[in-house]
This record gives structure tokens, C-alpha cells and sequence, in this order.
């Protein structure tokens, strides 16, 4: 035992007396790495920074990177032509506060000597930052395609945003006018093609006053003559501009201050989007560094429309128009008798009207009064005009389509327009309420399988996706969790920066990855319940829908969305797809839900990068 003691001394000994050497050969080590990137100018920006403390050395190292690519950035861009803006010092203001931003993100660090007396070295190769750019020159092209889509299904709105945000991207690369995008044989300069598509989406918007009252005016906004599925505007009334409205499949609404009436307002539709460019950090970036882009056609005066306001026909007629495209392509015949349905709903929308809930208790089920206790609680609910209600059968059901209402929130400059759908049980009591898809996602559903799908089984996936984005602005916890099966893949994409290397001795790099994690159900609506907790509120939209029925398995379904999602505290934009059950139509069920960033090349290689679907999680993956 003494032998051992003795033993044990001896080699803690021995490990202390090599320790220094230990920590000498990893310094050597480590001037070595910075000697050896310092001479490598072909290939590496670097900088280095001396402090107190680490954080303080850091911050040093961080400036003198960020100078050295300053320099080699604005030389790039004086050494060119400038057809921009005509300034390139402008030029190089955008490119490089939006660049800088993104190459800290992408620096590496070595430590070369700890506090009190700290070294810090940072780095990255040149190789690396043309990446940046080459990676954002892809980026637009990608939002001029998205763009392109919302505008054939008439979601403006989206459409707007994407072209716009585009541009912006693109003013901010090195050599703007040189992009170009080749899609279905063409090959278009950028620079000029995308303020000439902004132009023609304003030029084809129109603006009709339907109805007037207390201050309330209900406008009509079509888009080459059909209502619009999805616009955003503001509206200054004399004083002020307003928050941000959203009119959907062509409604829309005013609301003036005492004295004012139409004639008095003008309209602006929304295409900047810089409070929502959070949900995308480069974005945020690029918009926060360079000056607006205006569009004067954005700008619409309601008085100029005063002499052609519609007759009373043409309003009914413009009512009417509206309400066919919330409920496009329902081929179903609508109820018979739905007298019983009609006095019922009025009851309801005239509680709404005088805030007297409590008063229409007795026609909802306990799980529809829940519902609509949250409804009307979800913002400041307040409806849009007067509804024209649809009846439909869906089985022992009836549903009906649909009574517009306008929801605000406190600290939040957005005020969104829902068509909200009610269900009626067999017993003719509401169980249900959901947020209407728009149009253009109704016809992705109800234009599919002409002739091999079921229209039960269409409108049962469009009610399944109106009760999925409505379950989370309700914040539906318990019906969401029922949605998902036990053994249910769940998938989420983060974008994170991978290292590699070292290769021959050179240091550890990074590039921009996709780390794709898969979670359990329980982690996933424990994650959601704190979401939940910690927003006021969250609101999902939906700009296209791709549906594909499984080969096998009966109604089974795969359906890749794009999304855009909305919360008091936070924002993302991607894509969902989900795979779902619904031969069950009382019970529909998620099998495997993804959730991605953007669009990953290696996911898949069943289409160009020209097809809507490249790079997306689909029913072909599983």
C-alpha cells in the first residue's frame, strides 16, 4: 500500500513538472497557426486585439478584421462602374455594413493568451466571404422565383415583399448588374426587371369604397380585376398613417378618426416590410444599413375615386365576388334548408357587434364556447362589413363560410383580416371555429386530383389546415397534441456555421449548414406550450400549398407549405411540410411534420432549382 502511496506521489509529481511544457508547446502551437495565417494574405482577412479582459481584446480583434475587408470591399467597388445609385460610396455603405455583419457571424477565434493580459486573433479566409455573396446572389434569385408564384395566386402582399426585399438584397451585392436569373428560357437583367414587375403589380391594383358607416369604411381591392387573395396597406386620414392592415381575398377596411370620410383618405399598399424583416437576420441587416426604395404608384388617393364610387348592384355584386373567392373551389352544393343556420349565425354576429357573448351561450357545445371565448379574445376582434354566409355539408355537418372580423393587438403595428369559418355539429350547436384559408390555398387544395381525389377528401384537408394555423393563434395546446401520433417524426432545420478542417495543418474554417434535429412529440409540445406562454400572440400564414397523395395507405397525404410566422416576440419564414392521415376524417393525424429554414440542395434531387419544390422536405423523402 506504501508502495503505491509512494507510486502515486511520483507520477502526480512527474505530471506537474511536465504541465508548463505542456502548456509551452501549445502556445508554440499556437503562434505557429497565427504566423502562419498572418503570412497567408492571398488567402485570409485577419485582425488582432490586445486587453484586460477577453471580451475587451475580442472586440479589438473584430475591428481591425472588419477594416482590413472595409478596404478590400471599397476598392472592388470604386474600381467599377456605378449604375445603382450613382454613388458608389453608397454603394459600398450597403454592401459593406450588411457584409460585416454577416462575416462576424463567420470569423474564427484563436486565443493566443488569457486574462489579465489577453490576446484574442481573428480570421477568416477570402474564400469564405465571397460565399457571403455568392450565397445572397442565390437569395434573390429564390425571391424573385417565390415572388413570381404569389403573384400568378394573387398574394400580393407576399409578392410585393419578395421582389422588394430582392432588390434590396441585390443593391447590396458587389456587382448587381451582373445578376441575372434564366427561368423558363428567358434570361433577365435583375437590376431593371425588378422595380419593372413592383410597377406593374401597383399599376393592376384597384380600390372601390363599398360601404361607409360610424367611421367604418369597407373597401373592395381587386388585382387585374379579381378580388386580391392577400394586399397589406396603410391609410393616412389627414393626421396620421395607420397601422398595418391586411385585406384578404379582397377586403379590406378603414377605420377614421370622427369627421373624416373616405374621400379624405389615402391608401399606401405595404411592399417594404421592414418591421417584418426580423425574421430574416441578413435581411434585417441590409434594410437597417440602406436608405428606402420608393414607389410612388404605391400611393393611392380615395378621392380620386369618388366620382366612380359602384352603384348598390355593383356593390352586391362586389360582395358577392368576394365571398366566392373564400370559398373557392368548394364544388360541394350548399344546404338546402339553412333558415335554422342563418338565425343562428345572426344571433352570433350580432353579439359580436354589441359584445353581448354571453347571450348566444346556449348555441355552442362546451369545446366551441372555449373557442370562441378565445376568438374573441385574440386581439381586439371586430368584424368587416357586412358577411354574406355560405352553408356546407361535411357529412353529418354543416359549415359555414365565412364572417370577416379585424384583429389588433396592444404593441403591435399589424392588424390582421380573418375569414372565420363555424362548424355545426349534428345536434346543430358550434363545436369548432377556425381562420379561413385564403383563396389562393384553397385552390391549391380544391384544384388538385380533378377527378381522382374525393371532394370530402379536399375539403377535409382544408379544414384540417384551417383548424392546424388557427389551433396556434388560440393557442390550442391540447388540440395539437391530439394531432400528432405517438411515434410521430418531427424534424426542425437551424442554421448554424459548421467547422472544417483543419486539412494540412491549416486552421479550423467554418460554412454557413443546416443542422436538422429530430425531436420526440413530448419535446415538441413542450416547446410549443412555452412558446405559447411567452406570446401575446402568434399568427401563421400560408402563401402556397403543395398536396400529393401516397401511393399506398389510403388518404394519406403529403403537404409542403410555406410559412410565415408571426409572433409578439419572435418571427420565421420556411417551409412545413406535413404528412397526414385522414382516413379518420373526424380524426386526422400528422405522421411526420418538418420544419426548414430554406432550401437545402441536398435534400433531394428530384427537381431543378427552377421547380417550386427544390430543395424541400416532401412525401418523396419518406
Amino acid at each position: 500500500m506504501k508502495i503505491l502511496k509512494n507510486l502515486s506521489w511520483q507520477v502526480a509529481t512527474a505530471v506537474l513538472l511536465l504541465l508548463p511544457a505542456v502548456i509551452f508547446a501549445q502556445k508554440q502551437t499556437t503562434e505557429q497557426q497565427v504566423a502562419a495565417i498572418k503570412a497567408d494574405v492571398a488567402n485570409y482577412y485577419w485582425g488582432e486585439g490586445f486587453g484586460a479582459t477577453y471580451s475587451e481584446a475580442d472586440r479589438m480583434a473584430l475591428t481591425e478584421l472588419i477594416s482590413k475587408i472595409s478596404v478590400s470591399i471599397e476598392a472592388t467597388i470604386s474600381n467599377r462602374d456605378s449604375e445603382v445609385n450613382g454613388d458608389y460610396k453608397s454603394e459600398y455603405d450597403i454592401s459593406f455594413k450588411s457584409y460585416s455583419n454577416a462575416t462576424l457571424n463567420g470569423a474564427q477565434v484563436i486565443v493566443v493568451s488569457n486574462e489579465p493580459e489577453s490576446q484574442v486573433f481573428r480570421f477568416i479566409s477570402k474564400k469564405d466571404v465571397e460565399k457571403i455573396f455568392e450565397q445572397r446572389e442565390e437569395k434573390v434569385r429564390d425571391y424573385v422565383r417565390t415572388a413570381a408564384r404569389c403573384e400568378e395566386h394573387g398574394k400580393i402582399d407576399e409578392a410585393l415583399r419578395y421582389y422588394y426585399w430582392g432588390l434590396k438584397l441585390l443593391q447590396s451585392l458587389l456587382e448587381p448588374n451582373k445578376v441575372r436569373l434564366t427561368d423558363g428560357g428567358a434570361n433577365t437583367l435583375l437590376i431593371t426587371e425588378i422595380p419593372k414587375r413592383i410597377n406593374e403589380i401597383l399599376e393592376n391594383l384597384q380600390v372601390k369604397v363599398l360601404g361607409e358607416e360610424d367611421g367604418d369604411v369597407d373597401i373592395l381591392i381587386t388585382y387585374k380585376g379579381n378580388p386580391v387573395a392577400s394586399v397589406d396597406y396603410t391609410y393616412f386620414d389627414g393626421l396620421t398613417w395607420s397601422t398595418l392592415y391586411s385585406a384578404k381575398d379582397g377586403r379590406g377596411l378603414l377605420e377614421l378618426r370622427q369627421g373624416m370620410t373616405a374621400d379624405m383618405a389615402q391608401l399606401k399598399f405595404e411592399y417594404e416590410y421592414v418591421g417584418e424583416s426580423h425574421i430574416d437576420k441578413e435581411m434585417n441587416t441590409v434594410m437597417l444599413h440602406s436608405k428606402a426604395i420608393p414607389f410612388r404608384k404605391a400611393t393611392v388617393s380615395l378621392a380620386d375615386n369618388s366620382k366612380k364610387r359602384p352603384k348598390k348592384k355593383e356593390i352586391q355584386e362586389a360582395i358577392e365576388m368576394t365571398n366566392a373567392a373564400a370559398s373557392v373551389g368548394e364544388a360541394m352544393t350548399a344546404v338546402k334548408d339553412d333558415k335554422p343556420y342563418v338565425e343562428m349565425m345572426n344571433k352570433v354576429i350580432n353579439a359580436i357587434k354589441k359584445r353581448d357573448y354571453a347571450s348566444v351561450r346556449s348555441l355552442f357545445t362546451d369545446n366551441g364556447w372555449e373557442m370562441f371565448d378565445r376568438l374573441i379574445h385574440y386581439g381586439q376582434a371586430k368584424l368587416s362589413g357586412d358577411p354574406v354566409l355560405t352553408f356546407l355539408p361535411l357529412d353529418n355537418r354543416v359549415v359555414c363560410r365565412s364572417v370577416p372580423m379585424v384583429f389588433s393587438f396592444q404593441n403591435n403595428n399589424r392588424k390582421f383580416m380573418e375569414d372565420v369559418t363555424f362548424t355545426f355539429s349534428s345536434d346543430m350547436k358550434i363545436e369548432t371555429l377556425a381562420f379561413g384559408l385564403g383563396s389562393s390555398a384553397r385552390t391549391d387544395i380544391f384544384d388538385k386530383g380533378v377527378g381522382v381525389w374525393s371532394e370530402k377528401s379536399k375539403m377535409v384537408l382544408a379544414t384540417f389546415l384551417e383548424n392546424y394555423k388557427t389551433a396556434y393563434a388560440l393557442k390550442r395546446l391540447d388540440y395539437i397534441e391530439s394531432i400528432f401520433s405517438e411515434d410521430a417524426l418531427i424534424i426542425t432545420g437551424q442554421v448554424l456555421k459548421k467547422k472544417v478542417g483543419p486539412i494540412e495543418g491549416q486552421p479550423t474554417l467554418s460554412r454557413d449548414e443546416v443542422r436538422y434535429t429530430r425531436h420526440t412529440k413530448r419535446d415538441f409540445i413542450r416547446k410549443l406550450e412555452r412558446s405559447f406562454k411567452s406570446n401575446q400572440f402568434i399568427n401563421i400564414r400560408f402563401s402556397n400549398n403543395d398536396v400529393v397523395k401516397a401511393g399506398v395507405g389510403g388518404e394519406i397525404y403529403g403537404i409542403q407549405i410555406h410559412q410565415d410566422y408571426y409572433s409578439s416576440s419572435y418571427g420565421d419564414t420556411g417551409y412545413l411540410f406535413l404528412m397526414v392521415d385522414i382516413n379518420d376524417p373526424d380524426n386526422p393525424i400528422i405522421s411526420i411534420r418538418t420544419w426548414q429554414p430554406e432550401r437545402n440542395p441536398d435534400i433531394n434531387s428530384l427537381y431543378s432549382k427552377d421547380n417550386p419544390n427544390y430543395g424541400i422536405y416532401s412525401i418523396y423523402n419518406f
